[in-house]
């Protein structure tokens, strides 16, 4: 959510802001509105204080011997007064409260405006590798070597759905064990988190209201609302609501966590065709990093995501790039993104393995996350960023395409043989 003050101190800047990212908006008739809200306020506040002196004044008048009937009559009359004002109010704080919720996040000043054509590649690793062959597709691998079996995944839940199997289950435990190692070591707390989340976690990642058809929701018979729970799309929906509504202590920020779990995504749309596989999928294994930091933190936090992301990719020796997204390429709650893409053969393009990103305090208002300064009486709002570390649906087709061997064989990359045995190659 927006700072409102922002709004109202310059809303000409914001608009050219939101423009950044194709969000056009007037905040005349908003601002308007809220002119009228806080009047209103005023005046209801004026009511509730003259009810209060007039309150006061009773049991004095009444020790006098003095008729108070009145003042209970024009007591009434306040009470009445202040309670259709009141409904007022609610109906316009929520009406302000819907507007704000549909509005992305601005960007960063750094970030450029437009869509992914402007996105900006800022560093390379490795070359695009070439074979002396004809290289295969990764279904095509994996299904040879039997490490996965998409027509039984697909015949226990649907299309969008596979197995891992013998070598497949065990290198993609294997590419786990090494992200959970790196985060470990550089003293990320780990985090185990429930899959079925409440509405209110979606509402503070900024992925409801806008978004909600895009998760699977869990119906709750018991509830009058119908639908309580949803199942997680990536950790980062569980990790961002760790601290929601607390007030966190200056000193102990920053918070660094990582969490493992499935992802589950409807995914909807078509498929193109070179995207068979794992490239998409309704269900996928992800290691998510997020911290929690002071706001004059959190450039310098992104840039950390961003190096242990890449120095992930890095040291199972793919080829891969790390792009600085336009604004419109930028998920709406994000202010500042950098894609991690490694290069999959197949398609003869980059995918994205990890998005590092500064939400700013975008998140943190709408979870009324916040800290106390050092000095003890100054409250702000923490800054929230979140990365992946990474996932493994689009590492695994990486591995085995960029490793493939011309007999049909798959290297195995060094930093990943000491969860596989010692075992050099998949065969």
């Amino acid at each position: 959510m927006l700072d409102i003050n922002l709004i109202r101190k310059d809303p000409e800047a914001m608009q050219a802001k939101l423009a950044k990212k194709g969000c056009q908006v007037d905040f005349s008739e908003f601002l308007s509105n809220d002119q009228r809200r806080r009047d209103l306020i005023v005046q209801v506040e004026g009511l509730k204080a003259k009810k209060n002196q007039q309150s006061a004044l009773i049991p004095q008048l009444k020790k006098e011997g003095k008729d108070v009937s009145a003042i209970f009559i024009e007591m009434k009359a306040v009470s009445d007064e202040t309670r259709i004002l009141d409904e007022q109010l609610s109906a316009m704080d929520e009406a302000q409260k819907t507007f704000l919720d549909a509005l992305p996040n601005v960007p960063a000043d750094d970030v450029v405006p437009g869509g992914k054509e402007n996105n900006a590649v800022v560093s390379v690793f490795g070359e695009i590798p070439t074979f002396p062959f004809a290289p295969a597709h990764h279904v095509d691998i994996m299904e040879k070597l039997g490490m996965i079996d998409y027509g039984r995944g697909a015949k226990l839940s649907g299309s969008g759905y596979w197995i891992y199997r013998k070598d497949g289950s065990r290198l993609e435990w294997a590419l786990l064990n090494y992200f959970m190692e790196q985060h470990l070591a550089d003293g990320y707390e780990m985090i185990l988190p429930p899959h079925m989340l409440l509405n209110t976690c979606g509402y503070t990642a900024g992925q409801f209201p806008k978004f909600k058809d895009e998760v699977y929701h869990i119906r709750n018979t018991e509830a009058e609302e119908g639908f309580t729970h949803f199942m997680l799309p990536t950790a980062e929906t569980a990790l961002v609501n760790m601290h929601r509504d607390e007030i966190l202590s200056e000193a102990e920020l920053p918070f660094k966590y990582f969490a493992y779990t499935p992802c589950y995504r409807k995914e909807a749309g078509s498929y193109r065709a070179e995207e068979r596989g794992m490239i998409r999928g309704h269900q996928f294994n992800k290691i998510e990093m997020f911290q929690y930091t002071r706001p004059e933190d959190s450039d310098a936090a992104l840039e950390e995501l961003v190096g242990k992301a890449a120095a992930l990719v890095k040291g199972l020796g793919l080829h891969h790039r790390v792009s600085k997204l336009a604004a419109e390429d930028c998920s709406a709650s994000m202010m500042k993104t950098y894609d991690i893409e490694v290069w999959i053969p197949s398609m003869n393009d980059y995918k994205e393995v990890s998005s590092a990103s500064n939400a700013g305090d975008y998140q943190a208002r709408r979870g009324n996350m916040r800290f106390r300064r050092s000095d003890g009486k100054t409250i702000a709002y923490v800054h929230t960023l979140n990365a992946s570390g990474l996932a493994t649906s689009r590492i695994m087709p990486a591995i085995v395409e960029q490793y493939q061997q011309e007999d049909g064989s798959v290297l195995i990359p060094e930093v990943l043989r000491k969860w596989m045995g010692g075992q050099e190659r998949i065969k």
